[in-house]
């Protein structure tokens, strides 16, 4: 058991909908340039996507997450089927019987800045339809997450969670097209900075646009910069830890994971400064899980 579960009792439930990748993560001194090999420093396996890294953040606060994605047969799911158990991440199959091999991201982690670089073709080719979603998917679930990355999928969950008055966030990572559909059902837009809609060029913008919606709580991240958020009308900033950072892989997903966590718990703000210290502190760590391994 973890700090976390022994100070967080209360135990939520989370559904977490969207990519399931296989991450190979390699640490080298810079990224290979045209034709070049290059070997790296370290490396780590470890299932990946917005949805299942924010899964396994919120299951390592203490509550219980499932990721409802598509994973399947293919004998590279054992990687992630052992990754997620040993994080306490249930998994909601779309598609238990396909035999294509899962979405593979290969990432370059560049020892002396954190930054990486990452080559995926994400969901483009496990795309699942509502038919898949399991019957009672929402029983007993305290919130929802969407990452956009089953956009099919996540739009009739977001519906029948708002018919539940189960909170719904959005991981606006970047701009997807259906997300149109699925803003009227949403309570948090937490978005980067490269998160933008149609018609779209800045902060305002995008406050704007997320506010015709109706969402009363909309933050904009901007990696070590302070936060933006509109609340309930009102504006302002959250700042975030200044670190030196290891790897920067990860973190939106962890802050997400992170703050659906504490907004069961908190005020938006303070989810927001919580969230962001987790995900500050994930940064000191080479790989999206040894920030929790090694502590």
């Amino acid at each position: 058991m973890n700090v976390a579960e022994v100070q967080n009792p209360k135990s939520d439930r989370g559904l977490f909908v969207g990519l399931v990748t296989l991450d190979l993560i390699y640490l080298a001194d810079s990224a290979p340039k045209n034709n070049q090999k290059i070997v790296a420093i370290d490396y780590t396996v470890a299932a990946g996507g917005p949805a299942t890294n924010a899964a396994v953040t919120f299951s390592y606060l203490g509550d219980r997450a499932t990721i409802l994605g598509v994973v399947g047969s293919h004998p590279m799911t054992q990687l992630i089927r052992g990754d997620l158990v040993n994080y306490k991440v249930a998994i909601a199959d779309l598609e238990p019987t396909t035999d294509l091999a899962p979405p593979v991201s290969s990432i370059i982690v560049t020892q002396t800045t954190g930054e990486r670089a990452v080559v995926s073709i994400n969901a483009v080719k496990t795309q699942a339809n509502n038919a898949s979603i399991p019957p009672d998917i929402l029983s007993n679930v305290n919130i929802v997450l969407i990452d956009g990355h089953q956009m099919a999928v996540g739009y009739s969950i977001a519906q029948m969670a708002k018919a539940q008055n189960i909170p719904v966030v959005i991981d606006g990572g970047s701009w997807k097209p259906g997300f149109e559909k699925i803003l009227p059902f949403v309570d948090y837009a937490i978005c980067s900075a490269n998160f933008y809609p149609p018609n779209c060029q800045t902060g305002e913008d995008v406050f704007a646009y997320l506010g015709r919606f109706a969402i009363s709580d909309i933050a904009i991240t901007h990696g070590q910069k302070p936060i933006e958020y509109l609340s309930c009308a009102k504006t302002g900033i959250v700042d975030v830890p200044r670190i030196q950072a290891v790897d920067t892989l990860g973190a939106g997903d962890i802050f997400h994971g992170a703050f659906c966590h504490y907004i069961l718990r908190e005020s938006f703000t303070d989810a927001l400064a919580l969230a962001a210290n987790i995900a500050a502190d994930s940064c000191k760590f080479f790989g999206t899980r040894r920030w929790m391994d090694l502590k």
